[in-house]
């Protein structure tokens, strides 16, 4: 039986109240089209860094507890649907690049991003896990954006048993040098290349969501996609805002991808 993902591309802000009625509008049309798992975009509360060479300490987006009355209504939107989403998190002093899993009964995950590039180590305290946890639709991962460059990430998860990875990113066009259309900057390239990577490597189903428009100096890819085990994209929704919708059978593509080839049973680790 298979099962029906969104992967989101969106633009959110610093404005809490406008971020929230978008993500109840993306889930409402999810529903419209029967999704079981949506997958949100890192930031979808608050928006992202302004800038990641020096971003501005007087415009950080705005910090959420665990227990805030804003996590609590997007639980209360999300019924039945599983649905990931992205935000600053406040836990005391400290802030953290959070990723959570939720459904209306609530939190099934939280991961807190554990790569950082330079601009967010000065804002952000760094995560320190990789852990798959168990859902209503089966046993899930997650990432945040730059976590998707390194092997390990996804690997662990992987290994953890999760059979769909969920990354959650805000993912802009190259700082250093742009190029005039988007799908030929390096960036672009780049995050393609990671999410069919991921998810061929490691023979699971990995959802991308990304950002789009612009924060600050930042412009945003968008690029959101499902991928399937053998590293095929399944539905992706571009540079624009949108979700990329497919009915994956998680298992069924899984145990046909790994049939011959099974990559985590065939690691030699002790050689690495």
């Amino acid at each position: 039986m298979g099962l029906t993902i969104g992967a989101v591309a969106a633009g959110f802000t610093r404005d809490l109240e406008f971020d929230l009625s978008r993500v109840e509008a993306l889930i409402r049309h999810g529903r419209r089209e029967q999704v079981q798992l949506l997958v949100l975009p890192d930031a979808a509360l608050g928006g992202y860094l302004n800038d990641l060479g020096d971003p501005a300490l007087d415009d950080l987006p705005p910090a959420l507890a665990l227990d805030d009355p804003l996590i609590a209504k997007v639980i209360a939107m999300a019924g039945d649907m599983v649905v990931c989403f992205g935000f600053c998190e406040a836990d005391g002093p400290r802030r953290y690049n959070t990723g959570l899993c939720v459904t209306g009964d609530g939190v099934l995950g939280r991961h807190r991003k554990v790569h950082q590039p330079p601009g967010e180590r000065a804002i952000y305290a760094a995560g320190n896990e990789f852990a798959g946890f168990d859902t209503p639709i089966g046993r899930l991962g997650m990432m945040i954006d730059y976590d998707k460059t390194f092997p390990e990430a996804a690997r662990a998860l992987a290994v953890d048993g999760a059979d769909v990875i969920a990354c959650l990113c805000a993912w802009p066009t190259s700082i250093t040098n742009r190029a005039a259309r988007m799908n030929e900057d390096r960036q672009s390239r780049l995050f393609d290349l990671y999410d069919r990577s991921r998810a061929a490597e490691n023979q699971v189903v990995l959802v991308s969501s990304n950002l789009t428009g612009s924060i600050g100096g930042l412009r945003f890819l968008g690029q959101s996609k499902v991928v399937g085990p053998g590293g095929d994209i399944v539905a992706r929704t571009w540079s624009k805002a949108g979700i990329a919708i497919a009915e994956v059978d998680v298992r069924a593509e899984i145990e046909t991808a790994r049939r011959v080839l099974h990559h985590l049973d065939e690691r030699r680790p002790e050689v690495y």
